[in-house]
């Protein structure tokens, strides 16, 4: 019996060895690892030291099979660690020109601040995304000073400052609240639809709340408004998206004039708001964050209509564009769209000829960690198509990973200079307005 409970615990160890390194368990991976090490290395060493020669074949059997499961899982789970410690260390010793070069290509999230301190000391990240796991139990003067610090070791470095992110939409992804205002989503405050206008001053007033104290407290950069239409789509696979409950509206007309106040009153105190989620996730049942999703909406139809309010702010604010990671089906039904070339370089950057920073989706989502062409490859194909700035905000480990290829590709010519020239001088100018907007 006793052998048969341990080998039922032998086998559940290969699963955490097994996702040891994926963002399913990058809050607990840890515990985790340290679970895995210490269980599946004291079933070795119990087997090893219990076993005796009179032993039935059951009991030789049951050992065998304990031990090869245990090993297995002992050995895969010290592989993925000592594999993403190297790949860590050589990230962390590379010379610091190359790390700023392809580092300003970054914004990551945090669990652990000495780290980031590290990744901004090394000149490796071009911001950092701040969410609620980072304000626990802190004032609002306490975030400012933490920010405050990461800005002032780039200031003596001379370099320009971080984009500090966050995600404050209002409703449920409020994601600074508390300490900062819990305001109503966008929609809440449209009453009527045909008289938008009229809305134009509570949406101020609005965008003017968050705006104040995003600056007070050092957020120079927020990922809001949605864009994405509100198609009234409710579906037991969306878990995390929810677009019908964020979404301003289903009209275009409404979402394009309140998308562009609340842009432009952001930027009246320094902060750059970001539109999202390109192409429109509205029409998706399908959740990126744990799956593959297709959007198969003609070309046509999202002009004349999904497209039109990320087309109006564009040209009329610096607002950045978020990429999302749906599959454009009549475009690339290979790629999602936030590493796609036939979307960003083809039909932005080409055919609509726009010129401002594009920003992928947390690259952390199921879309392109379990994509075809994994997290490097995903990373290389985003910066090749001209997307300006690569999203890790749930799970910080993957950044090495993608720098490491981004390094790779870099050494292998597999890097697109013209595309990164442009696009370098896109992410100095977006800082110099901000600067000067300050």
């Amino acid at each position: 019996m006793i052998k048969l409970i341990k080998l039922v615990l032998a086998i559940i160890l290969v699963f955490p060895s097994f996702y040891l390194r994926t963002p399913f368990l990058a809050s607990v991976r840890g515990w985790a690892f340290g679970l895995v090490f210490i269980l599946s290395l004291g079933l070795i060493i119990a087997e090893i030291s219990g076993w005796k020669k009179n032993s039935s074949q059951k009991e030789v059997i049951l050992s065998v099979l304990i031990l090869a499961i245990a090993s297995f899982s002992f050995s895969l789970a010290v592989t993925k660690e000592v594999k993403f410690q190297l790949t860590k260390q050589a990230i962390l010793n590379r010379e610091a020109s190359q790390l700023e070069t392809l580092g300003q290509h970054f914004i990551v999230g945090y669990r652990n601040f000495e780290e980031v301190k590290i990744l901004v000391e090394k000149g490796a990240i071009a911001g950092v995304f701040i969410t609620k796991r980072n304000i626990q139990n802190k004032t609002q003067d306490e975030i400012h000073q933490e920010i405050q610090s990461l800005q002032e070791i780039r200031t003596s470095q001379g370099l320009s400052p971080l984009w500090i992110a966050t995600d404050q939409e209002g409703g449920i992804v409020s994601r600074l609240s508390p300490p900062l205002t819990q305001l109503p989503p966008l929609s809440s405050i449209i009453k009527d639809e045909k008289t938008i206008d009229r809305t134009k001053d509570d949406v101020i007033d609005y965008a003017s709340i968050q705006g104040k104290e995003l600056s007070e407290i050092g957020i120079n950069l927020n990922f809001a408004p949605v864009v994405d239409l509100n198609q009234g789509i409710i579906s037991p696979d969306d878990k995390y998206s929810k677009i019908y409950l964020r979404a301003i509206s289903a009209d275009k007309d409404v979402v394009a004039k309140v998308a562009l106040w609340y842009c432009q009153t952001l930027a009246n105190y320094g902060v750059t708001c970001t539109i999202k989620h390109f192409p429109g996730l509205g029409r998706l049942d399908t959740d990126t964050h744990i799956d593959h999703a297709q959007l198969k909406t003609s070309i046509d139809e999202l002009s004349q209509a999904d497209w039109v309010p990320f087309r109006e702010v564009m040209s009329k604010t610096n607002a950045f564009t978020m990429l999302g990671h749906a599959q454009l089906m009549s475009v690339d039904p290979d790629h999602p769209v936030s590493f796609s070339t036939k979307v960003v370089s083809e039909i932005i950057r080409n055919k609509w000829n726009h010129d401002g920073i594009l920003i992928t989706d947390d690259f952390s989502m199921q879309a392109v960690y379990g994509s075809q062409d994994g997290l490097a490859n995903a990373t290389i194909k985003a910066v090749n198509a001209g997307v300006d700035l690569i999203l890790i905000a749930y799970d910080t480990d993957l950044y090495y990973n993608a720098m490491n290829g981004l390094i790779a590709a870099e050494s292998a010519n597999r890097l697109d200079i013209t595309v990164l020239k442009k696009s370098n001088t896109r992410l100095k100018q977006a800082m110099s307005k901000l600067s000067m907007d300050n």
